[in-house]
């Protein structure tokens, strides 16, 4: 039903070239996570699910929206094991597009049944602050020797996790939901959504490079502060670089370094305490195993993707 909506998006036909990164975002794949949450949340109180499948496809376009915007932040090579926009095309093309992928997402989550429209909007809406404030943590992190866990993890929930949180609320709220059952979703997706970061942390180290879709220790690369690199230097002191190194010596070195100050191990450690504390979430439905046996297969492999 996704992909059905994805391919049935209209684009304006002036100015053709501004829609073809769209297009090539939107054809490279990716899990479609967010927008399935929305259909799974809305089937949990509906069998109808029709209403919600266009916004569903709103937060698709807006979630690529800013993976866009990020890849030209964070000068990414690859996304999805294919070229980035801004080097396929350039940075103003990624940039005008991505603008463009926003104002599209917002035509299509206005098209939310009226009932609900406003309290959807409202989601969405915080959402996108909340993403744009843990973008910017994120960014000055890079420059910063002080980063704290627990403001990493503050961090991660605002770029990460509120997406999926309001993924599960939207949906929800579509399929008429109590407030209270629908805060509930919202707080399963978001500690879903640490750990998939986290597991996201883990994976730039340790994942395979054919289903990553990204490169081996890029985070490594870009000095970023990850779980795994705070974590480690709360032990040790960080190695330094040598004199005639090659990248994938120094991303090798860092793996190691975070393997022997235990780092590697607490990262796991916290990945499936957070999944724990999302199927907690589920248990307060008071709804039937086999209802939300979906919720919990998903939870299950996200602590255990290897993509």
């Amino acid at each position: 039903m996704i992909q059905k909506g994805l391919d049935e998006i209209e684009y304006p036909n002036l100015a053709p070239r501004l829609f073809d990164p769209v297009k090539y975002m939107l054809a490279g794949g990716g899990k479609r996570v967010r927008p399935t949450l929305v259909l799974m949340a809305a089937n949990l109180f509906t069998d109808d699910i029709q209403d919600a499948v266009i916004p569903a496809v709103g937060l698709e376009m807006y979630h690529n929206f800013t993976l866009l915007h990020d890849d030209v932040m964070d000068k990414a090579p690859e996304r999805h094991g294919r070229e980035t926009v801004h080097l396929r095309w350039n940075e103003n093309v990624a940039i005008l597009s991505g603008d463009a992928m926003q104002a599209l997402a917002y035509q299509l989550i206005a098209k939310t049944p009226s009932y609900c429209l406003k309290e959807v909007l409202d989601i969405f809406n915080q959402n996108n602050i909340e993403i744009d404030q843990g973008q910017q943590l994120d960014m000055e992190f890079e420059t910063r020797d002080d980063v704290t866990l627990d403001e990493y993890i503050e961090m991660i929930r605002l770029k990460t996790s509120v997406m999926l949180g309001a993924a599960l609320k939207m949906g929800a709220i579509i399929g008429k939901a109590t407030p209270e059952r629908a805060q509930i979703l919202y707080d399963f997706g978001m500690n879903l959504g640490v750990a998939f970061q986290l597991q996201d942390d883990w994976l730039d180290c340790w994942g395979n490079p054919e289903t990553f879709g990204k490169r081996i220790g890029g985070d490594i690369l870009c000095n970023k502060k990850t779980y795994l690199r705070i974590k480690a230097e709360s032990k040790l002191s960080r190695p330094e670089s040598y004199r005639g190194q090659t990248e994938e010596d120094y991303i090798e070195m860092y793996k190691n370094y975070y393997i022997l100050t235990g780092a590697e191990a607490s990262c796991r450690k916290a990945i499936s305490e957070y999944v724990n504390k999302a199927n907690a979430c589920l248990d307060q439905l008071n709804m039937p195993d086999e209802k939300l046996s979906l919720l919990k297969a998903l939870a299950s492999k996200l602590e255990n993707r290897n993509a």
